[in-house]
């Protein structure tokens, strides 16, 4: 823990040179790019040996690149460290003058050393001058101490994390083709490492943070995120996907880490009464881990797709939340957010089965687009941000199916996922919010909230949005949509506000056999599935149809159930 100590004998000079050696270093590195590109096998040599031997200049190229990483990263840390160092070292120099002038003193350890009335004091203000010094000076002192010892610290932490991120060789050169490009993803890594997160805001106050950053800081960010941008509603999507999907590494080694030492917990004998309770609750937080490793490893397997965003990674609470675009969500004129039901896990493999549906909507409703509509290119999102309900939670009231409580929830973080999408670009998408069974639900309440910039909803297979009265509803008028297919019994419960295909204000579009205005023929979906040959979700089917012209803005060319 740093001290006014040690602030005191810190000496930036020391570090500007440093830096000046690290700038060195790198650009001796980076010069090697040509001898080292130089250096594989030549095409003359074939065989086992020169497969080997290529192997092992390509591992020589790979760690170099690292090499030049850790020392770019390092330097470009290292840089604003000096200035806040300095600037710290200004306000402690601040705090000591008036210290002095009040007859005080700031003592190494941070504690304010009272020294008695100063000695020029008249006799008749000496009672006035102690009063104020205690009462106003002396606690004044102690602020200022404390907050030269945060700016200290955090100072302090954050280069030291850089530090030993590079000792035990945490940065990768992931992307970097050569040196310099390794020295340029290096100088933005260490930038972003020492930029302080702004304060907790809504996804508005986020965006115009993110807007207000210099073109440099905002490159540097864009190139190499610190994590807690991955989290951030109101952030541009290309960002949140690069922090996200650069702190899968991270998060599997802090979960292995923890899933090591409750299995050790598991493996300890307990003799005696309660030894099998305490056991079995290390062993279920030990599933509980274990379920969180096998969502990340999912998560990649849908990102391994290509032409992928992860916009959401939360492995905090009893299961992972994820999120995941298909297309780029900063620039499709047609955004559709997709939010699953019950059931619905991203460790259960729902994430990669909707992950499916999404692609194959986009398609369609891009083929609408071209052909019918503006043109726009379509994105589709499925928004898994939430902990659905699982059936084997029904008897926990906060938990269970048949309560509003989860889905309310996720309604909160859902709305905020809609407005950080239109906050974070400077134009305004056709925004859908679509929800499958439970989710609907969800989706129900998050649009009750004001200001989400949702421009269409389509709830399929719905058990209710939360509210009897579609006027709650904040989407434009004649913009609410429902798919129910024959034979769906949760959506005809109606258990959240009512059948939303019975209500007046909703636009009640076919899941029977049909024929589109295009002469294609379609087929009738049911049940409550959006898989398999009669789901919502399943190509060629009349609900997927329907849900594809929604999604590409050109709802005119639905097929309603009334013909």
């Amino acid at each position: 823990m740093v001290n006014i100590g040690d602030l005191r004998r810190w000496n930036p000079d020391l570090l500007d040179d440093a830096i000046d050696d690290l700038k060195r270093e790198q650009e001796s590195l980076v010069r090697l790019d040509d001898e080292l590109a130089s250096s594989g096998r030549p095409k003359e040599w074939q065989g086992k040996a020169a497969d080997s031997a290529n192997a092992e200049h390509g591992k020589l190229g790979e760690r170099m690149r690292e090499l030049v990483v850790e020392v770019s990263t390092v330097r470009s840390a290292a840089i604003p460290t000096v200035d806040e160092i300095r600037a710290v070292q200004d306000q402690l120099t601040e705090v000591d003058g008036l210290a002095r002038a009040y007859n005080f003193r700031i003592g190494d350890d941070g504690k304010v050393q009272d020294l008695g009335t100063p000695p020029d004091t008249p006799a008749d203000e000496v009672s006035s001058v102690d009063e104020n010094r205690y009462r106003r000076i002396r606690p004044d002192l102690v602020e200022r101490v404390q907050n030269v010892l945060k700016r200290a610290a955090d100072a302090d932490a954050e280069l030291a994390k850089v530090l030993g991120d590079a000792d035990k060789d945490l940065m990768d050169a992931r992307g970097a083709k050569n040196l310099a490009d390794a020295a340029a993803l290096g100088d933005a890594r260490g930038l972003g490492e020492t930029i302080e997160p702004p304060p907790p805001g809504d996804p508005a106050k986020n965006a115009d943070w993110w807007k207000s950053l210099p073109a440099e800081t905002k490159s540097a960010l864009a190139a190499a995120p610190p994590a807690w941008l991955g989290g951030m509603d109101g952030i541009p999507a290309s960002v949140r996907n690069t922090a996200n999907v650069n702190r899968i590494d991270d998060e599997r080694s802090t979960l292995q880490a923890e899933a090591a030492r409750l299995q050790s917990a598991v493996n300890k004998p307990r003799p005696g009464p309660g030894g099998d309770l305490v056991q079995g609750r290390y062993q279920r937080e030990l599933d509980q881990v274990n379920s969180k490793l096998t969502s990340l490893d999912k998560v990649e397997t849908v990102l391994e797709r290509g032409d992928r965003q992860l916009l959401v990674l939360d492995t905090s609470g009893e299961r992972t939340k994820a999120a995941v675009g298909i297309g780029d969500v900063d620039t499709a004129d047609h955004v559709s957010v997709f939010t699953p039901g019950m059931d619905s896990s991203v460790e259960g493999g729902s994430l990669g089965d909707y992950d499916r549906n999404m692609d194959m909507l986009a398609q369609d409703a891009q083929s609408q687009s071209d052909q019918y509509g503006d043109g726009g290119e379509v994105a589709t999102v499925t928004w898994l941000g939430y902990e659905a309900p699982q059936l084997d939670e029904t008897l926990d009231p906060s938990d269970s199916v048949a309560s509003s409580a989860p889905a309310k929830r996720g309604a909160e973080d859902l709305a905020d996922f809609y407005r950080g999408i239109n906050e974070s670009r400077t134009d305004d998408p056709n925004l859908v919010a679509m929800g499958h069974s439970y989710g609907s639900t969800t989706t129900g309440y998050a649009l009750q909230e004001e200001g989400t910039g949702v421009d269409a909803a389509l709830t399929l297979g719905s058990p209710g949005v939360g509210t009897p009265s579609v006027s709650d509803i904040n989407v434009p008028e004649d913009r609410f949509y429902n798919l129910e297919s024959g034979g769906d019994v949760v959506a005809d419960l109606g258990r959240f506000g009512g059948d939303p295909s019975w209500k007046p204000g909703i636009d009640d579009l076919s899941t029977e056999d049909a024929v589109a205005p295009d002469g294609q023929r379609l087929k009738e979906s049911s049940g409550h599935g959006t898989g398999g040959p009669t789901g919502y979700l399943t190509r060629g089917n009349t609900s997927q149809y329907n849900a594809s012209v929604i999604a590409a803005g050109v709802p005119d060319r639905a097929v309603n159930s009334w013909g």
